[in-house]
């Protein structure tokens, strides 16, 4: 087909995603290839498709696609996360528009209903990812709460609480009183508010003196159970093992010795209530306080209930935590026990969904034993059955598993994987995989299922093996488990990635993936973090009206360095647009004279230099684009195409052979065409299966096309090196010309000085080329006497007589003066960048504009004192 004048991304990613999904493209059967499978982070059902999704999946079509031209038989598993808390939310959200409420329904009820809701709106982000060219396996979607997939879940719960490592058991829990539920730390956000620090008097029981405490929560107060002093703090030794009686409840609480208190701090004297602070409840055990002793004060609301002892005064029971702290610290101040009171910035917990502030609360949920199943993650990382890129995040893996705490897997929601718990009237607990399990157990006894739900993490922990079939032995399984590569952010590697590992060698006893890797955060062009509050947002879908998929995605894996953060700005997308462009133009260049499609793997033989040379510099990005892929450098990937495509082949050798396309260059132009559209295929997929079959008729489609041969043997050494030469030649030429301002159309004759017989022989052998593209002639004679420009190639100096062509005083006077002034401004910028008051307290971005400034003064400086030089 005729290539189009305008290149119309929209049309072209709609017709064949289309085309690609129908044909079953993103999953070919090779029954008898070497497995390469990714498994896709699953999204939130109720999510749409954000710059990090965008970043992420991307990275992974284009190892998918890699591997799928190489041969694999590649698999990319696909599916969503049901999103316990965040579906609940959006039904209840609906339901409360139409003034209905979830406790209006029986449980049953309201989970049909978020069914009905996940049938009607929950694809919007996979129909999101084909818009980004995402060539997952969506014939095979997986649901973390399919039937398959709840079947695994219920096993692995079944089976790690047989082995003793599940568990019942009461400890402090991140709780959220908005929504009613235990939720994990990843879903709660502190923000610095202001508040006050109260300075407290605690009385000695006998009256003999007292401790002073200090809280930035004083209602908790009602709880205390123990003040802690450092064993070494000589202020305190005595008094160690005394007790104090606390103010308002009147409750004796003994004096304990624990480094947790910091003599440093305040008065080195901390208040202890190891039911509602993380810290204090270490504490507290340590001290020999059971948990099951420990004293609540707050409801599942965050209203203030009695505690078991009894003594919080009646008139406290029932109101919130914040109206109790208000008549707390009035009676405390009306007693005299409060001493003083500091305005203080303090950390706040909030859930991240509902708003509310966040307690800890003491209850009883259900628990893994993570400390044992880490062990053997841990192992994978130190040994290298894992690789961690970049390396830098092993040392976050080993701090956080070698200190990790149990792992809390209840919630008190109703749409998730169930508990498969039961109760009988006495309190017995039978674990089964379904009720008739359970009843087995229990005999007659009534038994009453576990309200909760599992944690999210739980179930998605199990998705590299869980996808493919497990816990039956399916053939799907076999093949590709483990996984290659997984590609997360770094922000979920404790509670996704780690979880993964510690699932996957416990229940298939082998690593779920071979490389982790963790890329960084997408972020605004001035490097702060994307928020909806800040109004710095970048919809990945808007970016793909504007500017195509292809350019979007090109732009996302030449920004990704290793996991350091991309500051996205849309420019540089609107830049590889035009690269887009540039290679829309450079295929019909070569269609308009008669360059098609190759008919072969293999290079065609060459004798030109200029067609020796392009198939040269065909193979070496062959070669550094296998390199950067199997090192996961995806901007060096990326960087290696794009400047052999737009560089050395449209800037170059298209210049090269223009006037001169004999069948030979037809032949090597059309096959380096084709290994462009192959390796830019993974990055930029659209645009290049387009412009595939617009070249030639094709007996497949690019997706399932052959990655090229980086065969060395294609290399001519010689003939790179004269094309090198030939291309350095014109470039110091055109250089020169421009700089001391020749008319571009002018003819000038060019002499050689010191060349060697080699470099004669080149520019007798490139004289067409060099007419052509720098307007020169070459003479054998000795250069005239006068002013010229000389620029050195190599071991030869190439003069251009100036005499005649330009005034050379007027242009020594201005290049002088041009000289003056950018050196006047390089040197007032390099004082600034001096002077220590400016690089410490200025703005990051105006010490980082400053130096860039300062390198493009001295530069241009430089270069024009180059151009001075160089008229003689």
């Amino acid at each position: 087909m005729t290539i189009e004048k305008t290149f119309d991304p929209a049309a072209i990613e709609a017709r064949w995603y289309a085309h690609w999904e129908e044909q079953g493209r993103f999953r070919p059967e090779r029954p008898d290839a070497e497995p390469y499978t990714i498994v896709i982070p699953p999204p939130n059902v109720t999510g749409s498709l954000h710059i990090g999704h965008a970043l992420d999946n991307t990275l992974q079509d284009i190892l998918i696609r890699h591997a799928r031209l190489k041969g694999r038989d590649a698999l990319w598993v696909v599916g969503t996360d049901h999103a316990g808390i965040a579906t609940q939310m959006v039904v209840e959200r609906q339901m409360a528009e139409r003034g209905e409420k979830r406790t209006d329904l029986t449980r049953e009820q309201f989970v049909d209903k978020v069914w009905e809701w996940k049938a009607e709106s929950g694809g919007t982000i996979t129909r999101q990812l084909r818009r980004l060219g995402a060539s997952c396996d969506w014939a095979n979607e997986r649901f973390t709460m399919d039937e398959g997939f709840s079947r695994a879940v219920l096993k692995v719960f079944v089976e790690l609480h047989r082995q003793g490592l599940l568990y019942r058991d009461k400890r402090l829990v991140n709780w959220d009183p908005g929504l009613g539920t235990a939720i994990s730390d990843l879903e709660v956000e502190t923000r610095e508010v202001a508040g006050k620090f109260w300075h407290l008097s605690y009385p000695l029981e006998d009256g003999s003196g007292a401790i002073q405490v200090a809280t930035t929560r004083p209602e908790t107060m009602l709880a205390d159970m123990a003040v802690a002093v450092h064993p070494e703090d000589a202020r305190y030794t005595h008094l160690v093992g005394r007790r104090v009686r606390l103010p308002i409840t009147g409750r004796l609480i003994p004096i304990v010795a624990d480094e947790h208190a910091d003599p440093e701090l305040g008065s080195g004297a901390v208040k202890i209530t190891p039911g509602h602070d993380f810290n204090d409840f270490e504490v507290g055990r340590r001290a020999g306080i059971e948990a099951r002793d420990m004293l609540n004060m707050l409801d599942a609301k965050a209203a203030v209930i009695q505690t078991a002892d009894g003594l919080i005064p009646d008139e406290l029971i029932g109101l919130d935590g914040f109206e109790a702290r208000k008549r707390i610290v009035e009676r405390l101040e009306a007693e005299g026990s409060l001493l003083r009171v500091e305005d203080r910035v303090i950390g706040q917990p909030f859930g991240d969904r509902s708003g509310a502030v966040i307690e800890p609360w003491l209850t009883d949920q259900w628990y893994v034993d993570a400390k044992t199943l880490s062990r053997p993650a841990l192992e994978a990382v130190r040994d290298g059955t894992i690789r961690v890129v970049p390396e830098t995040w092993k040392k976050t893996w080993y701090q956080w598993l070698e200190n990790i705490q149990p792992w809390c897997v209840s919630r008190q929601l109703w749409w998730g994987h169930r508990i498969p718990a039961w109760y009988d009237e006495e309190g017995g607990v039978y674990v089964a995989e379904s009720e008739a399990e359970a009843q087995a157990q229990a005999g007659n006894r009534k038994l009453t299922r576990d309200s909760d739900v599992l944690d999210t993490w739980f179930s998605s922990a199990l998705w590299p093996f869980g996808t493919l079939g497990w816990p039956d032995d399916t053939a799907l399984l076999r093949k590709h488990y483990p996984n290659d590569v997984l590609v997360s952010g770094f922000d979920i590697l404790f509670f996704w990635d780690a979880r993964m590992a510690m699932q996957g060698l416990h229940f298939m006893k082998e690593a779920p993936w071979k490389t982790l890797y963790l890329h960084g955060l997408v972020r605004a062009p001035d490097g702060s973090k994307m928020s909806k509050s800040k109004g710095n947002t970048v919809d990945p879908l808007g970016l793909i009206d504007r500017y195509g998929a292809d350019a979007l995605r090109f732009t996302l894996a030449a920004m990704e360095s290793q996991g350091r953060d991309i500051k996205l700005d849309e420019t540089r997308v609107e830049g590889y647009r035009n690269f887009t462009t540039k290679l829309w133009n450079a295929a019909r260049f070569a269609q308009a004279n008669g360059i098609g499609g190759s008919t072969t793997l293999e290079p065609p033989a060459a004798t030109l230099p200029v067609n020796r040379w392009i198939v040269a510099e065909t193979i070496r990005t062959v070669q550094a684009l296998d390199l950067a892929l199997a090192d996961l450098r995806f901007d060096e990937a990326a960087n290696a195409i794009y400047q052999f495509t737009w560089s050395r082949f449209c800037d170059w050798y298209l210049e090269l052979i223009k006037g001169a396309i004999d069948e030979e260059t037809k032949a090597v132009a059309g096959w380096v065409l084709d290994q462009i559209l192959v390796m830019l295929h993974p990055f930029m997929p659209f645009v290049t299966e387009e412009l595939w079959h617009a070249l030639a008729n094709r007996p497949h489609d690019l997706i399932v096309g052959h990655w090229p041969m980086a065969d060395a043997r294609a290399i001519d050494p010689e003939a790179a090196a004269e094309v090198d030469w030939l291309i350095r030649a014109v470039s110091a030429i055109r250089g020169a010309r421009n700089e001391l301002g020749v008319v571009p159309g002018a003819r000038l004759t060019a002499h050689l000085r010191d060349a060697s017989p080699d470099t004669l022989a080149r520019a007798a052998r490139q004289s067409a080329a060099l007419a052509r593209l720098a307007r020169v002639d070459f003479s054998d004679a000795p250069a005239p006497a006068g002013g010229a420009a000389q620029m050195v190639v190599d071991e030869a100096t190439i003069i251009l007589p100036l005499e005649g062509v330009i005034d050379l005083a007027a242009e020594r006077a201005r290049l002088a003066k041009a000289i003056e002034a950018a050196a006047k401004e390089r040197d007032a910028l390099a004082k600034r960048l001096g002077n220590p008051a400016f690089v410490e307290k200025a703005k990051p971005d105006a010490v980082a504009k400053a130096r860039e400034d300062h390198a493009a003064r001295a530069a241009e400086a430089e270069r024009l004192e180059a151009a001075l030089a160089r008229l003689g």
